[in-house]
């Protein structure tokens, strides 16, 4: 892993620095160690993750819908937004690094950290770009990070912790929160009886922040895809959907257009 991504690393265990002992580990000087995996990513859990992520299924689906470039709208946002910041851009949630890979190549004075639950995931994540890492933290506990260290927080219809996030980033850091709009892929709701945007989103994410970050800019962000049939059981494979619905069963008419929206909110901390 990147020497200077694992510089604002954390123990889990004792809060103590982390170093590169050796290609396989990571250690406090405490001497807590962590191993790293053949394929890049530090487990960083200590063993209190209650989940396990996206499944295998659920990684590959999500690789092949981002990697096609339908939310490529969404990275550039994203990207947009955190240039100029400098320093660490930690994504939440962020999966196999794909929109965090977009956002370090439009700065090169930016590094990254994918933090995720998921280890398949994790194995993408750990070789999105050569200035990113990737750890496996549960986003609910206390995240694996230094105080008032990073710069830039993605957050993409992930966890949103409030106070771990107020936490770990800068006093003059960026939160940047991306949301389905209400009408997020409707076409495919409607038709295929996925789940829905709850109602109760906006309020629970008010809940979440409000309390340590300030609204400063809101973006709606809308896009119209054009799917075949095997683009439409990705973006159906890798969702919430996934967990109720076999994507290998749709039976649709393709190609289908299908509405992509989305709301970007960026916060600063309080």
């Amino acid at each position: 892993m990147n020497p200077d991504v694992v510089a604002h690393l954390r123990c889990p265990v004792c809060r103590e620095t982390l170093r590169v002992a050796d290609a396989r580990t990571l250690r406090c000087p405490r001497g807590h160690s962590f191993d790293l995996a053949r394929q890049g990513y530090a487990d960083l859990s200590a063993g209190r993750s209650p989940h396990t992520g996206d499944t295998p299924e659920m990684v590959a689906a999500r690789a092949a819908f981002l990697g096609s470039g339908h939310y490529g709208f969404v990275s550039a946002a994203l990207a947009d937004a955190a240039a100029g910041a400098g320093g660490l851009v930690v994504d939440v949630g962020g999966g196999t690094g794909q929109h965090l890979a977009v956002v370090l190549d439009r700065d090169p004075d930016l590094l990254g950290l994918v933090v995720d639950a998921s280890k398949p995931a994790l194995r993408r994540a750990a070789k999105a770009h050569e200035r990113a890492g990737a750890v496996r933290a549960d986003a609910w506990d206390r995240l694996p990070l230094a105080d008032h260290g990073t710069a830039v927080l993605l957050d993409v219809f992930a966890p949103r912790n409030g106070a771990e996030f107020h936490r770990v980033l800068r006093a003059d850091g960026r939160l940047l929160v991306v949301t389905p709009e209400p009408d997020h892929l409707a076409e495919l709701v409607a038709a295929l009886g996925l789940l829905a945007v709850d109602p109760a989103k906006e309020e629970r994410l008010a809940a979440s922040l409000d309390t340590h970050f300030t609204l400063v800019r809101r973006q709606s962000l809308r896009h119209t895809m054009r799917l075949d049939h095997a683009e439409v059981a990705t973006v159906v494979g890798m969702g919430p959907s996934a967990w109720h619905r076999d994507a290998a069963a749709i039976d649709l008419p393709t190609p289908v257009e299908v509405t992509a929206a989305v709301r970007l909110d960026q916060y600063r901390p309080r």
